[in-house]
């Protein structure tokens, strides 16, 4: 039998920390920095399900489709969420969403953003 629980943490991995994540593409950055890492401390089997932390610089991509459902709770930073008519939500630290696979959005990191994440199909 596999794993019964999984504690994320903040920092990542206790040892290693956080590795290179390349979700984000480099010209989607918004300054100079364009750090991007993340830690998975959950992935199933048929690697379907995950769940980690990720932090990111500021960035800003259109979004046609949201890959994979996804919730998220911030652990800093912000990120502000623009739907297609233009309306917006903006998420901070203590923050907890969800959004649906195939959402169409903007997503607008405005401060360097850490968060624990669980995707799945």
């Amino acid at each position: 039998m596999g794993q019964t629980f999984v504690r994320l943490l903040k920092d990542g991995h206790p040892d290693t920390g956080m590795g290179a994540s390349n979700l984000i593409e480099a010209e989607a950055f918004t300054g100079d920095d364009k750090t991007e890492r993340i830690h998975d401390f959950f992935v199933s089997d048929d690697e379907q399900v995950s769940a980690g932390v990720w932090e990111c610089a500021p960035c800003r991509e259109e979004i046609k489709r949201y890959p994979v459902n996804e919730m998220m709770t911030i652990l800093s930073g912000s990120v502000t969420l623009t739907r297609p008519d233009g309306s917006s939500e903006t998420f901070t630290a203590g923050d907890t969403f969800f959004v649906p696979k195939g959402t169409p959005c903007v997503w607008h990191v405005t401060e360097h953003l850490r968060k624990f994440y669980m995707c799945a199909p």
